[in-house]
């Protein structure tokens, strides 16, 4: 890592829990259907299962924003992260439909507050300048651990039987908060491993966004100690969070419904499905990548970081929408696949630039709470995209159904962007993003 680039190690520590969380997230939809078929569960109930999981995350993503800002993101991560290790694992004693649904929720309350805490300690860490790639490295875990839970669930519910699954990924969880535990701290300030060079260098950056800020307050004739609900409620927050529900939305049906799509729809082997169900999360990790890289240059050659950011979420928005349609009225499972991996890439895109944004568009101090609105709202579409499918494949309209109400919000998402999400006034030209 270097000398004076300890922050890395944080950045990998929080790879590996976006990894976990997505493993353990995708456990479900992957032992899908060993647990129908053993529960006797409908589509509809499993889609409802899936929804679950968000009426605890939701409340807790914000509640989450709101503890790391005044406890620190070191003891909220590993309170959260231990107790969805705890209820992921615990899901293995459930037999009924009902106690399924229990244990969903209490493990979305566990995951809730892990988008805003990471936020949180990228805020505190991270140089302004790498902001992107920060939060696009870190958020590639995420994918990948989705890409990883469809061949290893896959292989443990085969081999050993889908209870064992959850068992394995909830013990993996409580081994990521002992190294949590050891290796992080909330500031540079308070880590003996950091080298003064670092902190310096962290430190002067943080001061650099701060002057941008209160150039901007000023410019707008605000305040920058105003109160939360007006930034939380500002046109420029609005279109963050209508832009990351957008993607969410895509996130949480694949998470919930590929494995089976794959199976009920495009008629592939469980065994088959644990492969093929990789690839578009593959895609997902190039997405996340490709965009924090490209988001960075973009802001490199321009004045105007956020027209930047904006020309890319407009782009990425628009790609996955036509992506979509193109599965939708897809019948081979190859240009399926390959349709949905093209939007996942784009899709991906989206979330670390939203992030970004928020560092970009609110004083320091309130980047925790406003990312946990963002966060909040974002996540209502894993309230909404599993059940709504669940409701199509048993009742009308089937997958393809699921795939055009995707395609539509990607749609409207990108027109809300394009009218809301605006440069800040600033009256110094000489304070750049550099």
């Amino acid at each position: 890592m270097g000398q004076h680039r300890y922050r890395w190690i944080v950045g990998i520590l929080l790879f590996c829990a976006g990894g976990l969380n997505y493993v353990d997230r995708a456990a479900m939809s992957v032992a899908a259907p060993f647990i129908r078929s053993e529960l006797h569960i409908t589509d509809y109930q499993m889609g409802l299962l899936f929804s679950a999981f968000f009426t605890g995350y939701c409340v807790f993503c914000f509640v989450g924003g709101w503890c790391a800002d005044r406890f620190g993101p070191r003891r909220v991560f590993a309170a959260a992260a231990s107790f969805w290790s705890l209820f992921c694992a615990a899901t293995a004693a459930m037999s009924s439909f009902s106690g399924l649904l229990a244990v969903r929720v209490l493990f979305g309350i566990g995951e809730g507050p892990m988008g805003t805490t990471i936020n949180k300690s990228i805020t505190h860490w991270f140089p302004r300048e790498e902001a992107a790639r920060a939060v696009g490295f870190i958020a590639i875990g995420q994918p990948l651990g989705a890409a990883i839970a469809a061949p290893l669930i896959g292989f443990l519910a085969l081999n050993y039987g889908w209870r064992v699954a959850f068992i394995v990924t909830g013990v993996l969880g409580l081994v990521w908060v002992l190294a949590w535990l050891r290796f992080f701290r909330d500031t540079p300030e308070q880590h003996p491993r950091v080298s003064p060079v670092e902190r310096e260098q962290i430190a002067a950056s943080h001061e650099r966004a701060a002057v941008l800020q209160r150039e901007t307050a000023l410019a707008e004739n605000a305040s920058p100690s105003r109160g939360i609900w007006s930034h939380l409620l500002s046109k420029r927050v609005l279109a963050i969070c209508i832009a990351f529900f957008a993607s969410n939305y895509l996130l949480y049906f694949l998470l919930s419904w590929l494995p089976s799509y794959l199976v009920d729809f495009q008629h592939l082997n469980v065994r088959e499905m644990a492969v093929v169900g990789a690839i578009p999360w593959l895609g997902a990790a190039i997405g996340l990548g490709a965009g924090g890289w490209i988001s960075d240059s973009m802001v490199k050659r321009s004045r105007d970081s956020v027209a930047a950011r904006k020309t890319l979420l407009l782009v990425a928005l628009a790609g996955a929408a036509v992506l979509m349609v193109v599965t939708m009225r897809s019948q081979s499972a190859v240009l399926a696949v390959l349709a949905i991996s093209g939007s996942s890439i784009c899709s991906f895109m989206i979330p670390q630039n939203c992030w970004v944004l928020v560092r970009e568009v609110v004083p320091q101090e309130k980047v925790g709470v406003t990312g946990g609105f963002v966060h909040l709202v974002a996540n209502l579409a894993g309230l909404i995209a599993p059940g709504l499918t669940g409701w199509f494949v048993q009742y009308g309209g089937g997958y393809p159904m699921a795939f055009a109400v995707a395609a539509g919000l990607a749609l409207c998402s990108a027109l809300a962007i394009a009218l809301l999400l605006h440069s800040p006034r600033t009256r110094s030209p000489s304070v750049s993003y550099n």
